[in-house]
């Protein structure tokens, strides 16, 4: 449910707002309040999803409002009140940091409207930050193997740049992480890293995932929503499992990469992005685009730079580094004393066939802390990571 505040003296103004907002979506939750100072104690005591300020108001006026708010709670969104005369003010507010202005008397669709977008940046900014905290934590590339020190070399040189990069490998063998650092890497670290897994939205829902949609686009769209480019803004989007989108979306994604725009499913309206976009697969791209099931030309914007995440099988030097990183992280996880692994177990693990890869072997390490001894001997590997 949207929390949204209404500051403004005028109680005939504060009752229309309030009015067309509750009618128009249930699930706004309106407050109000008569003037600046008023509204100043809600929002240092609240949190607000979204805040409507009149600009001209006794105690304490809109501008010191909106400046107060930007340095307490800065990713609020605010949207500015103002008279006939107070049209410059309005527009130098959004220099301070408003998210816009509407006019009295306020005209129904503008208003609306412009609540819609603050609402979906508020929830875009949400996701970032949360996001932001997940990336650093969860990803480490382990291995000193001469195919993983490539890898590294590769992403120390193109991470700096904006070169868009495709991540080809079987499932399983770290792509994400590949993506995760050249972002962490670049100079876009500070932005957004917003994933997209093609393989895992229907085909009809891919497009509005991506680019967003306008209030009834089609029978569900109820309201604008932006897409993931919008959210990675900035930033950088990572397309993983590429090969499983639709030639439609593979079309609009070619048109985002040439011109830096989009526009929302049911929309004329081009919205520019600035992204940098990594995209991931499992299939052989060449195969598809003989199939006519995947764009030569979207390949080749991709492909500017090609990385390949080799298979567990071909890194088996590796093993016994990624074993002792998985154990510390699955005993902090699980809260359960450290457990070591003997020779044995190690030279065991390695001589296993890891057609899962990574993923499977992070499952086994898991089983084996769980069910294993204090120390994990070769039995234990013999009983507990058979397939």
């Amino acid at each position: 449910m949207a929390r949204i505040l209404v500051i403004e003296d005028e109680a005939a103004i504060r009752r229309v707002l309030i009015k067309i907002l509750t009618e128009e979506n249930k699930e706004y939750s309106v407050e109000e309040a008569e003037d600046g100072l008023a509204g100043m104690e809600k929002i240092k005591n609240e949190d607000y999803d979204l805040v409507l300020c009149d600009i001209k108001m006794p105690k304490m006026d809109g501008v010191e409002v909106l400046e107060a708010t930007k340095k307490i709670k800065p990713e609020t969104p605010m949207v500015m009140i103002s008279g006939h005369g107070d049209i410059d003010t309005a527009v130098n507010t959004m220099k301070i940091g408003a998210f816009d202005y509407i006019s009295k008397p306020p005209d129904l669709n503008r208003l609306l409207n412009t609540v819609r977008n603050a609402l979906d940046r508020k929830e875009l900014v949400t996701e970032n930050k949360r996001l932001k905290k997940k990336v650093g934590k969860n990803y480490k590339m382990i291995g000193e193997s001469e195919e993983i020190n490539q890898i590294k070399d590769i992403i120390e040189k193109v991470a700096p740049t904006d070169a868009r990069v495709l991540i080809t490998g079987d499932n399983g063998t770290g792509k994400e992480l590949v993506a995760h650092w050249i972002h962490q890497k670049s100079d876009r670290s500070k932005g957004p890293m917003i994933e997209v897994n093609c393989a895992a939205i229907p085909s009809e829902l891919i497009e509005s995932e991506l680019f967003g949609h306008v209030k009834g686009a089609f029978t569900s769209a109820n309201k604008d929503r932006a897409g993931k480019f919008e959210a990675a803004n900035g930033g950088t989007i990572f397309l993983d499992e590429i090969g499983d989108m639709s030639l439609s979306a593979q079309a609009k994604v070619l048109r985002a990469l040439q011109e830096k725009k989009i526009s929302r499913v049911g929309s004329d309206k081009d919205i520019k992005v600035d992204v940098r976009v990594i995209a991931a697969t499992n299939k052989n791209l060449s195969e598809e685009i003989i199939e006519k099931k995947f764009r030569e030309d979207l390949y080749h914007r991709l492909a500017v730079i090609l990385i390949n995440v080799p298979e567990l099988n071909e890194r088996r030097e590796d093993i016994p580094l990624l074993v002792n990183y998985f154990a510390q992280k699955v005993a902090e996880e699980q809260g359960t004393p450290e457990k070591t692994f003997s020779d044995k177990a190690l030279k065991l693990l390695q001589e296993y066939d890891w057609t899962g890869n990574i993923r499977e072997l992070r499952n086994v390490v898991e089983r084996l802390i769980i069910l294993g001894g204090k120390t994990i001997e070769e039995q234990d590997v013999k009983l507990f990571a058979s397939k």
